[in-house]
């Protein structure tokens, strides 16, 4: 199963560097969105972009993909090598191409391969498809994931999911999960509330996507402990 599974992770972006740059048109549904998300209605113009800067990166209608890393596993008599590869940049439609091309070219059985992330069912998979579609792009097999049954989906693996157990009721971040499990997360200066500001305000999008690849890395040995895979000690990080 590891063998024929591919990592991924997505870091999208707020899709303008601020509310004020939205249409008119887009400035008001999303004024209609934060006071949902708010749970008040009587948020001011100020508070309304605020709640934009903090929260628009997170839903697909408000977003931009700016990276999505890749990794898939490689066997030595000792060790596993990760090899990782991202696709990344201003472009949202090339980034969405390009995976997708991947996806078809070498994942493209839905009964033999395998898509493995945290949280990948609530938001990787999700905004990848949205944006497929927003992007007026083919969804390849392993994402056409609309009206499918639980049973129909095996092939999407989550960690946040196994770590679960069945209990539904939590939530628990991809650095809190390799911190509990003893697994030393790769250092780094991000977290995932601050890509779109080092995006429009720095534009320094090989940062972004080392944060990206640092979370596959992450997520490869969390699922290594979860699967309780014990033969090997360490994975070695790559990039292809």
């Amino acid at each position: 199963m590891l063998k024929n599974m591919l990592f991924l992770d997505v870091e999208t972006a707020s899709v303008v560097p601020d509310y004020y740059s939205l249409s008119d048109r887009m400035q008001s549904l999303w004024r209609k969105k934060a006071k949902t998300i708010s749970r008040n209605e009587l948020l001011t113009d100020v508070e309304v972009a605020i709640l934009f800067d903090d929260r628009a990166a997170i839903f697909a209608e408000f977003n931009k993909i700016i990276c999505i890393s890749v990794g898939y596993l490689s066997y030595d008599d000792e060790e596993i090598i990760l090899k990782i590869k991202s696709y990344y940049g201003n472009d949202e439609k090339i980034i969405l191409e390009d995976f997708c091309s991947l996806l078809e070219k070498h994942y493209n059985n839905v009964d033999k391969y395998y898509l493995c992330g945290h949280n990948i069912k609530e938001f990787d998979c999700p905004v990848i498809c949205r944006k497929l579609l927003i992007n007026n792009l083919e969804l390849p097999k392993l994402l056409k994931l609309s009206r499918k049954k639980p049973w129909q989906v095996e092939h999407l693996v989550d960690t946040l999911e196994l770590w679960k157990f069945g209990d539904y009721k939590s939530y628990i971040s991809l650095d809190l999960l390799s911190a509990v499990l003893g697994i030393t997360s790769p250092k780094s200066d991000l977290d995932g509330s601050m890509v779109s500001k080092v995006f429009w305000e720095e534009g320094d999008v090989e940062r972004i996507k080392h944060y990206c690849e640092q979370d596959v890395v992450t997520t490869v040995s969390v699922l290594l402990r979860l699967v309780q895979e014990r033969e090997f000690d360490y994975v070695n990080f790559v990039e292809s």
